[in-house]
C-alpha cells in the first residue's frame, strides 16, 4: 500500500514540474529502506511515463517553447548519460550524501525565492 502513496504523491508531483523524482528517491530511501542507486534507477524508470503525461498536457496547452526545449532536452540527454556513468563509479554514502546537498540546496533556492516573493508582494499592497 505504501507504495501506492509513494507513487501517487510522486505523480502529482512531477505532473505539476516540480521535480516528482526528488520526491520519489526520498520516500523510497526513508519509508521502504531502497538503496541510493536502486532509488535513483527506479526514478529513471518512473519518469519517463510521468514525464511524456505531463509533455501531453503541456504541449496541448501550449505551455512548451519548443525553440527552448529540444536543445535543453538534446543536452540533457548527453548529461543524463554523464551522470549515470558516475554515479554508477560512486559509493552508495558518497551518492547519499551528494543527493542530501542537492535536497539542502534546493530547500535553500526555494526559501530565498519565497522570501523575495513575499516582500515584493508586501510592497505591492
Amino acid at each position: 500500500m505504501i507504495e501506492v502513496f509513494i507513487g501517487l504523491i510522486a505523480g502529482i508531483v512531477g505532473g505539476m514540474g516540480m521535480g516528482g523524482g526528488t520526491v520519489l528517491i526520498l520516500l523510497l530511501s526513508l519509508f521502504l529502506g531502497v538503496e541510493q542507486h536502486v532509488a535513483q534507477a527506479t526514478n529513471v524508470i518512473f519518469f519517463v511515463p510521468t514525464a511524456i503525461s505531463a509533455i501531453i498536457v503541456s504541449l496541448k496547452n501550449k505551455n512548451i517553447n519548443l525553440k527552448i526545449a529540444v536543445p535543453i532536452c538534446i543536452w540533457g540527454i548527453i548529461g543524463a548519460f554523464i551522470g549515470a556513468y558516475i554515479s554508477s563509479r560512486l559509493k552508495v554514502d558518497v551518492l547519499r550524501k551528494c543527493f542530501g546537498v542537492f535536497l539542502i540546496l534546493i530547500a535553500m533556492y526555494q526559501t530565498f525565492e519565497y522570501i523575495k516573493f513575499k516582500k515584493r508582494y508586501n510592497n505591492i499592497k
